[in-house]
């Protein structure tokens, strides 16, 4: 069963009535709204209306910024209404109108000062099913939410909705009226005649907007809860100081802790009374002022700084020997010169720390002998790696003027030594790089300087803090890489890679009882024996150091503790034929010397980071014009002295038994093997020059 809304008029035929356009808003049948006109053609359209019996069209433009739409810029679908009441003022007219139906407008009729339509009615469909009332009621129960929820809406209005007396069709159209849309919307709806179609359509957009009400309420509450704890913080703090002024104590809790920490640093005069000020400062200030946390920060940072706290300097010259005796093997010339300074430091009671500089390939113990150095003095040890650092606030700190500003490196350093006297260790100083935030290397000269450093200054901090008791010790591979300057202020001490030797003691006294620790196991589950460990140097590492010899000896133990964790209680031993079975076949082979001497051949030595090796050389003479051939990847400087000692022997070809022009009916082919490796450098001009004899 089909009905249409009773209280509209019925059978409206085809008819012409005045058409005002409306920037932003839609008049739904049966709502009542008030509306301001002020354009000519709006009041001529009024005008008009009491010609036929108060009756207009009012349509939504398409374009609310238009002043004076065309029949092009208007919908097709408006609301035919009855001006009520109307109130003249200033130019303009205050109208109560009332919405009676949808219309379609069929066509337009210009006149001279306002739009004439002819119109027709567009009826409600509507079929009353159970479910176009379960849509009712649920939409009026979501409306009584909404407002729950702090909806704004006209008292009137809500009550009308809540009416029981509402057809479908009516409470469709007094929810649409009361919703926050966009004009593109509330003209969708008005052109849905399909009742049931706009109900569910107005079930989504309600659905929205409570979704939205519900946001707002949420963040309110918590805006409104963070307020009110703010207030109740600041009126009880403002009791508070009412109290401590009443009772005499005027200065916070806070004030007073950072006043007895200052007064427990004891730092120079001229620098607390700097502190002083900034605490002073701070107690003025309102807590909620951004800068009293920069200057609470501050102020922790240089008070926690341990200006008057050093480690005992008491230390037993054979007991710091045994010591560094017990964590390194080898490493004589650096042992020495620790013990020196320890020495020095015992009868003139106090020296400035000096500035070594360990320079070695990697591996060879540089930054385990900084740790050593501490365990042997007493003191604490503080790494840092300069590795990359391409900032210079990184050394110096950034100025306080910046949002999240820190000391530097250094300062950051000894606040966590807490003494003021540390072994410092600056790791990999010739990796530290430049580019348009500063050069770090330059901010390392004030404090790697012993005559500048006891008034090291930090943008940070802004006052000076004396670094001449700070033992600083640095590490590099190599020397090219670091500025002159620096370099200059220096203590070079260099690293020269292990021999066999000396790796295979280091092997059996560290790095074995190392590993078993490391690997949870006991020397009563496995040893491996001397032979084991010349072999594993010898055929499965090539290093200067020994880090990839701790590697193979911590694969060993791997394969050791999966045995012993899946119950095997044999003790193991690990023999040099064992060690193949659990590293894989040998990588590197010696090299071998040839039985007897033989023309065209002679044995050099060359250096490598590795340590020593064989060069061979071999020179074969064949018929050609003089050409010399050179084979085996040889570098510039290397060329260059096989082009020399052909060129002796030119020369002094007379004093050899060579006939004058000798070199013109043979080539030289000078090749030295294993290709693939690189080779240069002027030390192997002999061995050629032998090679060609």
């Amino acid at each position: 069963m089909q009905q249409t809304n009773d209280k509209h008029p019925q059978n409206i035929s085809e008819k012409a009535v005045p058409v005002i356009p409306i920037r932003d808003g839609i008049i739904f049948p049966s709502t009542d709204s008030v509306l301001t006109f002020g354009r000519p053609k709006s009041l001529a359209a009024l005008e008009s209306s009491f010609q036929h019996e108060r009756i207009v069209c009012f349509v939504l433009q398409k374009n609310a910024r238009l002043n004076d739409p065309n029949v092009e810029d208007l919908y097709s679908v408006g609301t035919l209404s009855r001006i009520e009441r109307m109130i003249r003022a200033d130019g303009e007219i205050n109208a109560q109108v009332r919405g009676l139906s949808r219309v379609k407008i069929l066509s337009f009729e210009k006149h001279e000062t306002f739009f004439m339509a002819r119109i027709v009615e567009i009826p409600d469909v509507v079929e009353v099913t159970a479910e176009i009332k379960a849509l009712c009621n649920h939409l009026t129960n979501e409306f009584r939410r909404a407002m729950n929820f702090g909806k704004s809406a006209d008292f009137l209005v809500f009550m009308n909705i809540m009416s029981s007396e509402n057809t479908p069709a009516e409470l469709s159209d007094l929810i649409a009226s009361a919703l926050d849309l966009r004009p593109q919307e509330r003209q969708e709806l008005l052109e849905m005649s399909n009742v049931k179609e706009r109900l569910q359509r107005l079930t989504e957009l309600l659905a929205k907007e409570i979704k939205v009400l519900e946001l707002e309420r949420r963040i309110a509450s918590k805006t409104q809860e963070r307020f009110e704890k703010g207030a109740r913080e600041a009126m009880l703090r403002e009791r508070l100081k009412t109290i401590e002024k009443e009772l005499g104590e005027e200065e916070g809790s806070e004030i007073k802790e950072l006043m007895m920490k200052l007064k427990d640093a004891k730092m120079p005069q001229d620098i607390e009374e700097k502190v002083k000020k900034e605490i002073k400062k701070l107690s003025s200030m309102n807590q909620f002022n951004p800068e009293s946390g920069y200057i609470r920060n501050y102020v922790d940072w240089i008070i926690s700084l341990p200006w008057s706290i050093k480690s005992k300097s008491d230390v037993d010259i054979k007991t710091a020997e045994r010591i560094l005796n017990e964590d390194h093997y080898g490493l004589d010339k650096v042992k020495e010169r620790i013990v020196e300074y320890l020495a020095v430091h015992k009868l003139a009671g106090k020296m400035k720390g000096p500035i070594l500089c360990f320079v070695g390939p990697p591996g060879v113990g540089k930054t385990s002998l900084g740790k050593s150095i501490a365990r042997a003095l007493g003191r604490k040890f503080i790494r840092v790696s300069l590795g990359g650092v391409r900032d210079e606030a990184e050394i110096r700190g950034h100025r306080r003027t910046y949002v999240g500003a820190l000391p530097g490196r250094i300062i950051q350093g000894i606040k966590d030594a807490e003494t003021r006297n540390p072994v410092f260790m600056l790791d990999e100083i010739d990796k530290v790089g430049a580019d348009f935030r500063g050069d770090p290397s330059s901010a390392l000269l004030e404090a790697l300087d012993p005559e500048q450093n006891s008034e090291f200054s930090d943008h940070y901090l802004e006052v000076p803090f004396d670094l001449s008791d700070v033992m600083f010790v640095t590490t590099a591979n190599v020397l090219d890489t670091i500025p002159p300057a620096l370099r200059d202020r220096l203590e070079i001490i260099q690293f020269s890679g292990y021999t066999h030797d000396e790796k295979f003691h280091i092997a059996k006294n560290f790095l074995i009882k190392k590993q078993l620790e490391s690997h949870g196991l006991e020397s009563e589950h496995i040893s491996v024996t001397d032979e084991a460990l010349h072999f594993i140097i010898n055929h499965y590492t090539r290093e200067a150091g020994v880090r990839n010899l701790e590697r193979k000896i911590a694969a060993v133990m791997r394969k050791i503790a999966k045995k012993v964790a899946e119950g095997s209680k044999d003790k193991i031993t690990v023999d040099e034929k064992d060690v193949t079975k659990y590293l894989g076949p040998i990588k590197f082979r010696g090299t071998m010397v040839e039985k007897q001497d033989e023309v065209g051949m002679s044995t050099g030595l060359a250096w490598t980071e590795a340590g020593g090796d064989i060069l061979f050389i071999e020179v074969a003479l064949m018929p050609g014009r003089g050409n010399l051939t050179l084979t085996g990847q040889l570098g510039d400087v290397m060329k260059e002295s096989a082009q020399a000692a052909m060129s002796y022997i030119r020369a002094r070809g007379e004093k050899f038994g060579l006939s004058e022009k000798f070199y013109q009916k043979i080539d030289v082919h000078v090749h030295v093997p294993e290709g693939a490796v690189p080779k240069d450098g002027p030390s192997a001009g002999s061995a050629i020059t032998l090679t060609g004899l």
